[in-house]
């Protein structure tokens, strides 16, 4: 994997200069964009999108050392107009990309990333299971890749608030286009039963998962060394369907952090 991951970001290298699909970097590592976002905000600490940002502001920045317009440097590097630029360049660079030119002028350099998988030294609780399909009722609101860290906890914070007739067994991501996805706390959904107002339906489908035991309080962390450190190194499967699970026992009260949940990753045999 490590080499299909390497091929995908040395696309995004050769692309720069140009309108890049994560749907096309994401074919490189021969897997799809949904699962590649996740793998690659992992793997290298930063959204695919904030790793673009930061290359083209590097690139930029040496060109315009070397006399380039800034005009030109903005349009060349994606960006609608040189004041939109010339934001972006600052909050990088921390000075104008008209100064970029001037003796002694400091600025920022961000390289082109390489990856180097470790081997081994790594520890993880894990279990492989066969689950049936089943169907989920919850509320649904749609996320973009690059913020769902921060936006979905404080979501779930909202909902509780408000007292929500769901327990929240579930928080369920399925892919939408690739850079969004559909995000819903869910609960299991029995036949018959009467759905919330404001809620939907989804059907998971039957199949293999892998399973992580995590607690509250380490399930953001669990969640990237599943992606930076487990799958990697898996050799006898791969990611299946265009999903992935949290599940939530019921909730300690005297002590919340500590609470135990499992995150669920969709797999099949390689």
């Amino acid at each position: 994997m490590q080499e299909t991951i390497q091929a995908a970001i040395d696309y995004v290298e050769a692309h720069l200069t140009e309108d890049i699909d994560v749907h096309d970097v994401a074919a490189r590592a021969y897997i799809s964009a949904f699962h590649f976002q996740r793998l690659f905000s992992s793997l290298c600490g930063m959204p695919l999108g904030e790793y673009i940002r930061r290359r083209r502001l590097t690139l930029a920045a040496q060109e315009l050392t070397q006399g380039m317009k800034v005009i030109d440097a903005a349009v060349k590097y994606g960006y609608d107009s040189p004041d939109s630029f010339a934001r972006a360049f600052r909050r990088f660079h921390g000075v104008l990309p008209s100064q970029a030119g001037q003796p002694g002028m400091m600025l920022q350099s961000f390289a082109p990333m390489k990856i180097n998988l470790k081997e081994g030294g790594s520890m993880m609780e894990y279990k492989i299971v066969e689950k049936p399909a089943f169907t989920v009722v919850g509320y649904q609101r749609h996320f973009l890749n690059e913020t769902s860290y921060q936006e979905i906890p404080a979501w779930w914070g909202e909902m509780m608030a408000q007292g929500m007739p769901l327990d929240g067994e579930f928080g369920v991501c399925i892919d939408a286009d690739g850079c969004e996805f559909d995000y819903l706390i869910a609960d299991l959904y029995q036949p018959g039963q009467t759905i919330p107002e404001g809620c939907i339906t989804r059907d998971i489908p039957g199949g293999t998962w892998a399973v992580f035991p995590c607690t509250l309080a380490t399930l953001q962390d669990v969640n990237t060394q599943m992606w930076r450190d487990w799958l990697p190194a898996c050799r006898e499967y791969r990611l299946g369907w265009n999903c992935n699970l949290e599940f939530y026992y019921p909730l300690n009260q005297a002590d919340p952090p500590s609470s135990k949940a499992e995150l669920w990753l969709p797999i099949v045999k390689a």
